[in-house]
């Protein structure tokens, strides 16, 4: 008896340090992606770029998750787990070394480079870690530990726009005040001196990201195929389905995935310079996207306090949806700081959206969980081209109007979250 419970200890224990490791990977992810909630403002000003340019940002780097998506899955399968993620860290680390020769000669497109590299290296990363760790433990209860994975990645959010907020636009407000009276050459000389100030940051990231890579790789993490792991717990008839697209529960929670990742980049991406054109100080602008990663913890926190115990996924997907919508009407309507406010409380709506969405969509994928969840990368599509879309009807309009794209996306969430998540999930054949 008793060494039946010392080795239940031991392995409730390796479990603890598999989240831990896979925790860390979540940090990773939540450090290189919300760096483009400072980048963006912090590159429109050194490249001199209006609104649409400056969210090719995002664009760049999410727009490499669906070029990625399909051929990560192979990756992995060829690798397995922990080589395919050291592949994934040592992609990123070249990523964040173009981003030298980029702040040298202050040239937008090797930035869009150095970022697409990395999205490439995070989309292997992505494909793995997500159901892997989904898939960990009960399936209802999947949303719980993919809650306490975006704590580590929104963690890594605030870490990350305020220790760049600080090297990069210190004295944002004075230069921008010093720029508007100089001439061209001056001008250029003060913007090359700002673009170089990413330099030793992007160093220390490559050799950061490299050394982590090599870890990985003499870990003990534990393999896991998520294909043998996945089966129904009901007869839905998977063992009989011949394609992935006979799943249409996944194929409309790729679709959720892709709304989900557009709300979380909009309203995580936009708010500085969204505070920008509302007058306010870049002093005070730029802590706004980590009041955007404050609000998703406490959602997060929330979802692992209250999933499954309380309430279901699918409830907190109609929770988060209904929120969204009050809270984008209300940040349109709102004046200055409480419209910034309002935005900032959307990382709250957003929160239990990509958690929820990721078990509900595999749920009994079988053996084709792994082309599954590929697919499901392919979501993030929406971190690159609905940016854009806001970026667009910010210039064409204005910036607080523009926030009203998201309302038809909240609208999708809460369709999925009543009816979508169950439709051809128990088929008769």
């Amino acid at each position: 008896m008793k060494h039946k419970k010392g080795r239940e200890k031991q392995v409730k224990q390796a479990d603890w340090i598999t989240i831990g490791t896979i925790g860390l990977f979540f940090f990773i992810f939540g450090f290189v992606t919300w760096l483009n909630g400072i980048l963006i403002p912090y590159l429109k000003i050194a490249c001199e770029l209006n609104h649409f340019q400056s969210y090719l940002v995002a664009f760049a780097f999410y727009i490499a998750y669906v070029i990625m998506a399909v051929p990560s899955a192979w990756v992995l399968k060829r690798t397995g787990l922990k080589s395919g993620m050291m592949t994934g860290l040592f992609i990123m680390s070249a990523g964040a070394l173009l981003f030298i020769p980029a702040a040298l000669t202050r040239t937008y497109i090797i930035f869009l480079s150095g970022l697409f590299i990395m999205g490439c290296g995070l989309a292997i990363m992505q494909t793995a870690s997500n159901p892997y760790i989904t898939l960990l433990g009960p399936l209802e209860s999947g949303a719980k530990r993919i809650s306490i994975m975006g704590i580590c990645n929104k963690s890594a959010g605030i870490v990350a726009t305020l220790l760049f907020g600080v090297m990069a636009l210190s004295d944002g407000d004075a230069l921008m005040a010093k720029l508007q009276s100089l001439d061209d050459q001056q001008r250029a000389i003060m913007l090359d001196e700002l673009a170089r100030r990413v330099v030793i940051p992007y160093i220390g990231m490559a050799c950061i990201l490299a050394f982590i890579g090599i870890m990985v790789r003499i870990s003990k993490l534990p393999e896991l195929d998520p294909d043998k792991e996945n089966v129904a717990s009901v007869n839905n008839g998977t063992e009989k389905r011949t394609s992935i697209f006979q799943f249409p529960y996944l194929l409309l929670g790729v679709i959720a995935i892709f709304c989900d990742v557009g709300l979380e980049i909009v309203a995580g991406d936009t708010i500085i310079s969204y505070g920008l054109s509302q007058g306010i100080p870049v002093s005070i602008a730029k802590y706004f996207t980590s009041m955007t990663m404050v609000a998703m913890i406490i959602g997060y926190t929330a979802g692992i306090i209250a999933i499954p115990r309380y309430i279901s996924q699918s409830t907190a997907l109609k929770i988060c949806a209904v929120l969204g919508i009050i809270l984008t009407i209300a940040a349109v309507i709102s004046p200055k700081m409480g419209s910034v406010v309002f935005v900032a409380l959307l990382g709250m709506a957003n929160s239990l959206i990509w958690p929820s969405v990721w078990p509900l969509a595999i749920e009994g994928l079988g053996r084709f969980t792994g082309i599954g969840s590929s697919l499901l990368i392919i979501g993030n599509l929406g971190g690159a081209l609905v940016p854009l879309l806001y970026g667009r009807l910010a210039d064409a309009v204005d910036p607080k109007t523009a926030y009203l794209i998201l309302i038809p996306l909240y609208f999708y969430v809460l369709f999925y979250a009543l009816k979508g998540h169950k439709t051809g999930k128990y088929l008769k054949v």
